[in-house]
């Protein structure tokens, strides 16, 4: 944008300079021109007055030997004309050509010259005729014939003169709309910049409202007023949620030991299904607040950045989950290396993400299916993926897939509160990674993560990720 206001400032600078610069260099090479025709028309004046005894018959001196005084002191050829156009007497650079039309002139008594102004490129010499009369009769005429080489030179001169003169007017047009353009463009930019900040994650970022015109400086400041309104929204709705969720916790349990309570007095069997129905659906309203509050947290975890090993990681989290997998016939592997794959995320990032991905594979695996969990370095960064041999999803489920409280149309009563996919997109984005989903091979689905690898340096800032296998605790209750 800078580089555009600069183009239209120099644009516009030049069209001036031309508009200025074109009439003045016409006339420099006007008043040159006129300034050597005046010279010469006094010279031939002077001759015309002592040309006349030449012209009525008499010798050729002293109008001769002036000639060719002249001649030699100036190197400029000059000649008597007599009435009839004869060369009476001459120079010896006296070179009759283009005289014509300026003798026709003369010998009708008056003076002329020809051409109006020498150009650069003009090579016609300058011509200067003056009549020669005697008590009002024309006798002839005195030619002066000027080579055109010094004036062009000097109307070459000046032009140069003029276009240098130009030149260091743009540089300090380019120099100043440079200054200008980034006193106009600083908030702009600034501005662009921090949204691109704010919208990365970092809602602290703010502009500079002291820069720039008043406009932009009113500007600057409405967009902080704006960015402080719309923190302060989330902060307030994310606390909202979290205490929500935190704070229904006691009722829901207190609700839940009521219910309980209720089961040794129920005798008939429609009683005791109602019991164990409304003993479940206290279950899934407890994993729906428990998701609430974990999508809360990651939602304020967004800015900080920690240094894990995502194959340490996935070994912990596969052994975590081995004998939930086990005990629903589903067989759950690890394919990676043995070497570290270290990622930059937010914290617990991989490890609830791998939470509920693992939990959905299982779970809509079925018997006999299998979840394979993958590791591998790809893209300047780690790469994890969930592989499952369930009934996967058609291309419009996974465009919805990430949504809160969004559930599959066969899927409306497996367990689960709709909530894991967010928490993982929630995750992956605050991280500055991808979560991507597509269709298997034959069947299924993979579910990929990528996080970007650490900056190069001298350590690696290792966060400890226990290696035990420990029971799947359901830190993130899958969608």
């Amino acid at each position: 944008m800078r580089r555009r206001l600069v183009i239209s400032y120099l644009l516009l600078m030049v069209l001036v300079l031309i508009a200025l610069e074109t009439p003045l260099a016409a006339t420099l090479a006007a008043s040159e021109t006129e300034r050597v025709r005046a010279d010469r028309l006094a010279d031939a004046t002077r001759f015309a007055s002592l040309a006349g005894p030449t012209l009525r018959g008499g010798g050729p001196d002293p109008i001769e030997s002036e000639l060719r005084s002249y001649d030699e002191l100036y190197a400029i050829g000059a000649a008597v004309v007599d009435r009839d156009r004869g060369t009476l007497i001459a120079s010896p650079r006296w070179q009759p050509a283009a005289t014509a039309t300026v003798l026709d002139i003369a010998l009708s008594g008056q003076q002329t010259s020809a051409p109006g102004s020498v150009w650069p490129w003009t090579t016609a010499p300058v011509v200067v005729a003056v009549p020669v009369s005697d008590g009002g009769e024309v006798l002839g005429a005195v030619v002066i014939v000027t080579p055109a080489d010094p004036i062009r030179r000097a109307v070459a001169l000046w032009w140069l003169l003029l276009a240098l003169a130009g030149l260091l007017a743009v540089l300090a047009c380019v120099l100043t709309a440079f200054g200008l353009a980034g006193w106009v463009l600083r908030p702009v930019t600034e501005l662009d910049a921090v949204t691109h900040v704010i919208a990365e994650g970092d809602r602290s970022a703010r502009v500079q409202h002291r820069l720039g015109p008043p406009e932009l400086r009113r500007l600057a400041a409405g967009f902080n007023h704006m960015a402080d309104v719309v923190s302060d929204v989330m902060d307030r709705q994310r606390a909202f949620v979290a205490h929500a969720s935190h704070q229904l916790r006691n009722p829901l349990t207190a609700l839940r030991l009521r219910v309980e309570e209720l089961g040794p007095s129920l005798t008939d069997e429609d009683g005791r299904s109602e019991h164990r129905l409304a003993l479940e659906e206290t279950d899934r309203l407890a994993l729906v607040l428990d998701a609430l509050l974990t999508l809360a947290r990651a939602e304020r975890e967004e800015n900080e950045r920690v240094t894990v090993d995502a194959a340490a990681v996935a070994t912990s989290r596969v052994a975590a989950w081995a004998p939930l997998a086990r005990h629903r016939s589903v067989t759950l592997r690890l394919a990676t290396s043995d070497a570290p794959a270290y990622a930059r995320t937010v914290p617990t990032a991989v490890d609830q993400a791998l939470d509920a991905l693992i939990d959905n594979a299982v779970k809509f695996s079925g018997p006999g299916g299998a979840v394979t969990v993958t590791v591998a370095h790809r893209d300047d960064g780690v790469v994890l993926e969930v592989r499952d041999s369930g009934p996967g999803m058609t291309e419009s489920q996974l465009g919805q897939a990430t949504e809160r409280f969004w559930r599959a149309p066969d899927a409306q009563n497996v367990d689960g509160a709709g909530l894991g996919l967010t928490i993982v997109a929630v995750l992956v984005d605050a991280s500055d990674g991808r979560l991507t989903m597509r269709a298997g091979e034959s069947r299924g689905l993979v579910a990929g993560l990528w996080f970007p690898a650490p900056p190069p340096g001298p350590e690696v800032d290792r966060v400890a990720v226990d290696t035990e296998p420990a029971g799947p605790a359901r830190p993130v209750p899958a969608g």
